[in-house]
């Protein structure tokens, strides 16, 4: 039977969670996630972990930091003073706004916390210095 390589277009179904068990993402309920194996569409250690594997089989992989969305990098809070937001927008801690950088793209921020002057927004991935945990299925390789 085939194993899956680069270059592959592949299906999988997923379940990812963290080191204590808590899910936070899955397929289940939905269509399997397809991507192109060596396309850099998903994480390191995803694409890493579908590599060798054959339709139909199931596995658990661990991803460490490095694989996954990397460490929690700090200079990537960003104080930005209340008057600089748009007008009429009036987030909470824990809400996810989005910035243009100075190439056009999109980034996603999450509030950290606000003061009567500055917002803090963090530009981490929220899934940033964490190792994961992926229940694996390949369903199909095309």
């Amino acid at each position: 039977m085939a194993k899956a390589k680069k270059d592959d277009t592949v299906k999988v179904h997923y379940t990812g969670k963290l080191t204590d068990g808590n899910t936070f993402d899955t397929s289940e309920g939905r269509d399997p996630l397809s991507f192109k194996l060596g396309s850099n569409q998903v994480i390191p250690g995803f694409e890493n972990g579908i590599i060798g594997m054959e339709v139909g089989e199931k596995k658990t992989i661990n991803i460490p930091i490095a694989e996954a969305y990397g460490e929690y990098r700090k200079e990537l809070l960003l104080k930005v003073d209340l008057k600089q937001l748009p007008e009429g927008v009036e987030p909470k801690v824990g809400d996810t706004l989005e910035m243009t950088n100075e190439n056009g793209d999109i980034i996603p921020v999450r509030v950290a916390d606000i003061t009567e002057t500055d917002i803090v927004l963090d530009a981490n991935h929220p899934l940033s210095g964490q190792e994961l945990v992926f229940d694996l299925e390949l369903v199909s390789i095309d």
